[in-house]
């Protein structure tokens, strides 16, 4: 599932389409969007350098972690970045982002062909300039198409308003040459309003769910700290598309984290389906499905004009005799009298009813608006 996400952003939009863009939701008790950042950044520049991408250049602009540390990311995953600096440009806005600085540190300067200081993260419209003028630089004016990745945007809404935030996006997937784009959020970090703003703007949102250890309260402390310890590199990993004519596919898998990265793997199809209910259902207050017990109350509930299947037959009260016909003699209909002792002893009542001649139509032939002129 991991590899349709990049399939999606290294095919891009078809011509007068915006951009695929996606949104990694990550959490405090599964911090690991970076990571499948990571992933996707590694496959998608070996994707272009093998020349099977859609895409001739990709923009990285980091926040959240130094140039250098994704140069040695890269290198690790076999890719030499100095010798394909024609494919790659990085936006460092991770080392001066506040414009404190009037020199560049030196760990800036390694890779200055391809890395580009950015000071001042607040100037989102000095941002878009940035991005869309270094993927120039490795694509031209033409139509060449070009990625954009941003590893973290928590640091951007730290800076700026969420409108703004929202637009920039928004702007770079309209950008006729820019082909993808992704982006890392810190859900826990947010409002829930930016967090559905920026799914809003993208057309895929994968998060990461923890992989929570059995709470059957027989646990001691140290048994449960052990089992968090273990499982935390540990969970699955959702991702819903959206589709066109409003269609939204979601697909789930398992995700682990070592010292090599994160790795996926496909789960069992029970639990594809539990987990695809689960996150198809809107957040809200109450409950919107039956637990057993209920399901089980449900059934038990005897409704008023069900056929209980008792074997008897169904006697429907037409307005002319009693139910009773063969147990309660009724008075005669002319007396307006009706006898008290013939009600049954104790066990609740009913209602007898006379009508008051025979030329009163029966209550079910009545029509209730036969006094209108319709």
């Amino acid at each position: 599932m991991a590899d349709s996400i990049f399939r999606k952003l290294r095919d891009g939009g078809e011509e007068g389409e915006l951009a695929s863009a996606l949104t990694i939701e990550e959490t405090v008790a599964s911090p690991f969007g970076l990571d499948v950042s990571g992933f996707l950044l590694a496959n998608l520049f070996s994707s272009i350098l093998a020349g099977k991408s859609k895409s001739q250049g990709l923009v990285l602009v980091t926040f959240s972690r130094s140039p250098s540390f994704y140069l040695q990311f890269l290198k690790q995953k076999g890719i030499i970045v100095s010798s394909s600096s024609k494919w790659i440009r990085i936006l460092d806005c991770y080392t001066d982002p506040l414009g404190w600085f009037d020199q560049p540190s030196s760990g800036s300067t390694q890779g200055s062909s391809l890395i580009k200081l950015h000071k001042c993260v607040s100037d989102l419209k000095r941002i878009f300039s940035s991005i869309i003028e270094a993927g120039r630089e490795l694509v031209g004016d033409g139509k060449t198409r070009f990625c954009v990745a941003i590893d973290s945007v928590n640091e951007l809404l730290r800076n700026s308003s969420m409108p703004l935030v929202s637009g920039l996006l928004t702007d770079l997937r309209s950008h006729a040459q820019v082909s993808g784009l992704f982006w890392s959020l810190n859900t826990d970090l947010h409002q829930e309003k930016v967090t559905n703003a920026l799914e809003y703007v993208s057309t895929m949102k994968a998060n990461l769910e923890p992989l929570c250890p059995s709470s059957d309260g027989k646990r001691n402390a140290l048994e449960s700290l052990f089992s968090v310890h273990q499982d935390f590199g540990k969970g699955r990993f959702h991702v819903r598309f959206k589709l066109r004519k409003g269609r939204v596919r979601v697909m789930s898998e398992e995700y682990h984290v070592d010292q090599m990265g994160i790795n996926f793997s496909p789960i069992s199809s029970a639990d594809t389906v539990i987990a695809t209910t689960k996150s198809l259902l809107p957040k809200v207050q109450f409950n919107l499905q039956l637990s057993e017990k209920e399901r089980v109350d449900k059934e038990k509930v005897v409704l008023p004009f069900e056929h209980q299947g008792n074997g008897k037959s169904i006697d429907i009260y037409d307005g002319r005799r009693s139910l009773l016909d063969g147990k309660i003699d009724a008075a005669p209909l002319s007396s307006g009298e009706f006898q008290t002792d013939v009600v049954s002893s104790g066990k609740g009542g009913e209602i007898i009813y006379f009508r008051d001649s025979d030329d009163e139509n029966p209550d079910s032939d009545e029509d209730p608006d036969d006094d209108l002129d319709i």
